[in-house]
């Protein structure tokens, strides 16, 4: 199964000794029974010489059995973690783009769901090895002792293993419908932690929730669950049950056909309920292998980047750029997907052509100050992803002074930026550049900047009370943005939710401050009163860019929100 070959493929020598542990513990089972067989049951003789040597039989079998099932156990847990670290640089290291199609419930299901499913099937592994090697070796020893009782034995087994794959089939069946289900129970959470408020106001729309969508989820998620119980207790069953019958059918072979001794026929039996026990456990070992394997596909499905090495931290250093200018830049959206669109081999329907923005040209200069406005939907927010390269343009070109910004140089170019986005997430601690601590003079000059001297406390770089209302959540992130010292600022909307004496502050006092540091700053707003501070005013409209100059501008100084498409 490929739970072992991923093992085998990243730690092949400490599998191979695990390996060989469940050999040798194979091995001292066998000849634990073997000792039973001759020593304790064909030959009478000294009982007080027979016992020490049967009990360090006992004692050794049971130390390399633990040895083994401790080691693989230990082995399979250091495999997760490394599961885990990859699955998480992954998502570091894939386009914005893609993580977004996928959605964020989707992405904390696999982190969750899909690692906690492979993590148990490693504690339940060793019971497969151990079902498997104890078979094969107890097989090797049963046909010495009769080669026909084995033959015998062998097709009853293989008639039981037949029904039991047929049942194990069904299982993984409804198991790959449960994962798919946890995928839609994640969004119902997230929209009931993340709606709380919308849901506590309005409980029409908290029935709702609950009993048209969460309610037909969880109720699809235990119809699953059931069924693959139902198909994984039956597998058990049967293969309890027919083993005990594989005994029956040996002792009418032996005693009623005549073909094996009464003592070949005791031992082979014995042989026998010795493996009932590791085949019992590893027959129900196989729901959290099935779990574990759809985990797996799950994970191949999310379609994330190959993670990198490093996290190229240092490699916006170099010599300083003076003009910055994208080139006929377009990007589309997907439409959304319709239920008879095909799937994109990632559990999703694909999608047709969507909104446009471009093709677009833009040029900025170190040390402006530019400003965009534009109505919602016409595609300011999906420019500041362009022009910071979070999304990759379909068409047109990046260049840094007349040199192109291509995929190579893409993350150098992003380290070029700091960006407040209107969906921002709240950091903790204060970055420096390069990863390194801020400069403690400059975070104290833009906690005075920032009337934030008071609001924070702080624990070395980290902010230890980050219980903020949304405008103060905004200055803590603006000072962190300031404190990574980039080269170009990003202010999505960054001063909607300031009170209008602290947006005045913003306007007049901390952009030209941030200018005279030298940062070029690029602020989508709608503050018509302040546009007068802009060097260049630019606007979007139905996804086309144009630069407001002369007359034009001074309409939008006056009363931007005349330009504003109808509703």
């Amino acid at each position: 199964m490929e739970l072992l070959s991923v093992v085998f493929r990243h730690y092949r020598w400490p599998f191979i000794g695990v390996m060989l542990l469940s050999l040798a513990s194979a091995g001292l089972g066998i000849g634990a029974i073997a000792f039973i067989n001759r020593r304790l049951i064909e030959v009478s003789g000294d009982a007080l010489g027979v016992l020490p040597q049967f009990l360090g039989v006992i004692v050794a079998l049971l130390a390399v059995t633990l040895a083994s099932q401790l080691a693989l156990t230990t082995l399979g847990h250091h495999f997760v973690y490394g599961l885990r670290g990859r699955l998480v640089k992954q998502i570091l290291d894939t386009d914005i783009e893609r993580l977004e199609r996928l959605g964020s419930a989707e992405l904390l299901a696999s982190l969750s769901s899909d690692i906690r499913n492979i993590t148990i099937a490693f504690v339940r592994l060793p019971e497969l090895v151990q079902g498997i090697v104890l078979t094969l070796g107890s097989a090797l020893y049963l046909g010495w002792l009769s080669p026909g009782l084995l033959l015998v034995t062998a097709l009853w087994v293989t008639l039981t293993m037949a029904g039991g794959a047929w049942l194990v089939g069904r299982v993984y069946r409804h198991l790959a419908q449960v994962r798919a289900t946890e995928d839609s129970l994640y969004r119902d959470y997230q929209a009931v932690i993340d709606g709380r408020k919308e849901l506590a106001l309005n409980r029409a729309r908290a029935r709702a929730l609950f009993e048209d969508t969460y309610d037909h989820d969880a109720r699809r998620y235990r119809h699953h669950v059931i069924r693959a119980d139902t198909y994984h207790l039956s597998a058990v069953n049967v293969s309890n049950i027919m083993m005990l019958g594989a005994i029956g059918v040996v002792f009418y072979l032996a005693n009623g056909l005549g073909w094996a001794t009464t003592e070949v026929a005791a031992t082979f039996s014995l042989t026998l309920l010795f493996l009932r026990t590791p085949l019992i456990s590893a027959v129900g070992a196989l729901p959290t292998l099935l779990s574990a394997q759809v985990a797996f596909d799950k994970l191949r499905g999310l379609d994330l980047a190959e993670a990198k090495g490093d996290f190229g931290v240092q490699e916006a250093e170099g010599e300083r750029w003076q003009r910055l200018h994208l080139e006929g830049v377009a990007f589309r959206y997907p439409e959304p997907a319709k239920a008879s669109d095909e799937d994109d081999g990632a559990g999703r329907a694909s999608k047709g052509p969507g909104f446009a923005v471009g093709p677009l040209d833009l040029t900025l200069r170190r040390g402006e100050l530019v400003f965009l406005i534009g109505g919602n939907g016409s595609g300011k927010s999906t420019l500041a992803k362009l022009l910071t390269g979070l999304y990759r343009p379909h068409q047109g070109r990046l260049l840094i002074d007349d040199q192109e910004v291509g995929a190579a140089e893409m993350g150098a170019y992003r380290q070029r930026f700091s960006a407040v986005y209107t969906d921002f997430h709240q950091f903790d601690t204060l970055i420096g550049p390069g990863g390194d601590k801020a400069d403690p003079a400059l975070v104290e000059d833009w906690l005075e900047y920032l009337a934030m001297r008071e609001k924070l406390h702080f624990d070395g770089q980290r902010v230890t009370n980050p219980e903020l209302s949304q405008g103060q959540r905004k200055r803590l992130a603006l000072l962190m943005a300031v404190a990574e010292e980039r080269d170009i600022l990003l202010l999505d909307e960054w001063a909607a939710d300031q009170d209008p004496q602290f947006r005045r502050v913003f306007y007049r006092e901390l952009l030209p401050r941030l200018k005279d540091m030298g940062k070029t700053v690029f602020a989508i707003s709608h503050d018509d009163h302040y546009f007068q501070h802009a060097d260049r005013l630019f606007e979007m409209r139905s996804g086309q860019l144009v630069e407001l100059t002369g007359s034009s501008r001074e309409a939008a100084s006056r009363d931007a929100v005349a330009r504003l498409d109808p509703l």
